[in-house]
């Protein structure tokens, strides 16, 4: 049996995605800014699918600008922000649990002479919405943080975040890091009060290499690519039409199934995690099961065993789960969601990322919790010698 258990990672393109991109390369090929009827053709279903996930995330189609994926449209809404408004001052905000896209992009800044305050969680992932208040000032330029932590599914109250920066500078700006929730969690950024959102598409079954941004009728943003002036001027380049197409048709499937596929995998989840606490001993799970978390992700620490020899040991039996995040898991060094978290050394080194689909099942879940049962026993009495 093959449990692919990796999600938060990377999701499988749903079969009406494959048949979407498929069409664009053989039938739909023209370039969307030809005048002639080839061209005219695909920017029709580009105008389309713009409006479609401008209805997924509740604004206006013209808020819409389509990205290679999560880091470009990250880098786009921060660091064009920034450069746009830099007049503000010299001032910016963000987490310690922060996706690498963000992160290295706030490093890079700093070496540009701009001061960042990278704001503490608590044990459970969660900003302090009184640090916030306090860091916040005249100068204070933008505010970015995750919505969805991607290694322990920690929830950031948006909402909260967004009158707090609105009522101690109205001139800053508010960038979320939607990639882990949209699909997972049903929100509208109107209602939320935000400045810009990324999502990208691989993340709910859509295809890798494409992305989408929302930017807020009004705010200014500076480009980071010139040239052709597509995409409002923003984002210049041929459209990536084949991933276009492909992210079209994943929202449409998230339209059709919203509500009955986040249902599917809340019950999942819940299933899993009163498993793993029946079934194993000596574990730490550092993801809730309340409304506080995602629910797609479950980190849990198996104590004693490093969690890349976890990892591969569940990889022979057809088992695919995750040793943290897949942008940075290949390097070396701890979790630095989790070092930030002040998680004991043990749970660090043990912990591991299973992140689910509705396309799972709860056979999988039951086969997927006896191996890592069995290669934990069996593991810790070698160690144990």
């Amino acid at each position: 049996m093959e449990v692919y258990l990796d999600n938060a990672a990377t999701s499988k393109p749903a079969e009406e995605v494959v048949n979407a991109m498929l069409k664009s390369l053989v039938e739909l090929y023209g370039n969307p800014s030809s005048l002639h009827r080839k061209g005219v053709e695909v920017e029709r279903e580009i105008k389309k699918i713009r409006r479609l996930v401008a209805k997924a995330l509740g604004c206006n189609e013209k808020e819409i600008i389509f990205a290679s994926g999560g880091t470009e449209a990250n880098n786009l809404a921060i660091k064009g922000f920034i450069k746009a408004n830099s007049r503000i001052g010299k001032h910016l905000i963000t987490s310690k649990i922060e996706h690498k896209s963000v992160l290295s992009l706030y490093k890079e800044m700093e070496k540009e002479g701009y001061r960042v305050t990278y704001l503490d969680v608590d044990a459970k992932g969660f900003i302090s919405l009184q640090q916030l208040r306090e860091a916040i000032s005249e100068e204070t330029i933008l505010v970015s943080i995750m919505h969805v932590n991607n290694e322990v599914g920690s929830i950031q109250p948006i909402k909260e975040i967004a009158a707090i920066i609105k009522e101690k500078n109205p001139r800053t700006g508010f960038h979320v890091d939607g990639i882990q929730s949209f699909g997972k969690i049903k929100y509208s950024v109107k209602d939320l009060n935000i400045d810009s959102l990324s999502i990208s598409g691989h993340k709910f079954h859509g295809p890798k290499g494409i992305g989408a941004i929302y930017i807020r009728n009004g705010i200014k943003i500076a480009p980071l690519l010139i040239g052709g002036g597509q995409e409002v001027e923003l984002r210049a380049g041929t459209e990536n039409v084949p991933g276009i197409f492909g992210l079209g048709a994943a929202i449409n499937i998230l339209l059709e199934n919203y509500d009955k596929n986040i249902t599917k995998i809340k019950e999942l989840k819940e299933y899993l995690y009163k498993l793993l606490e029946a079934e194993l001993e000596n574990i730490h799970i550092t993801s809730g099961i309340n409304d506080d978390y995602a629910p797609h992700i479950i980190n849990v620490s198996l104590v004693g065993v490093r969690s890349e020899i976890m990892l591969h040991s569940l990889e022979s039996d057809g088992i695919f789960v995750s040793s943290g995040s897949a942008c940075s898991a290949k390097k070396k060094g701890y979790s630095h969601v989790l070092e930030a978290m002040n998680m004991k050394e043990d749970y660090i080194d043990s912990a591991i990322r299973i992140s689910l689909s509705y396309t799972n099942t709860k056979e999988e879940i039951d086969y997927a919790v006896e191996k890592i049962k069995s290669h934990l026993y069996s593991l810790r009495k070698i160690i144990r010698r």
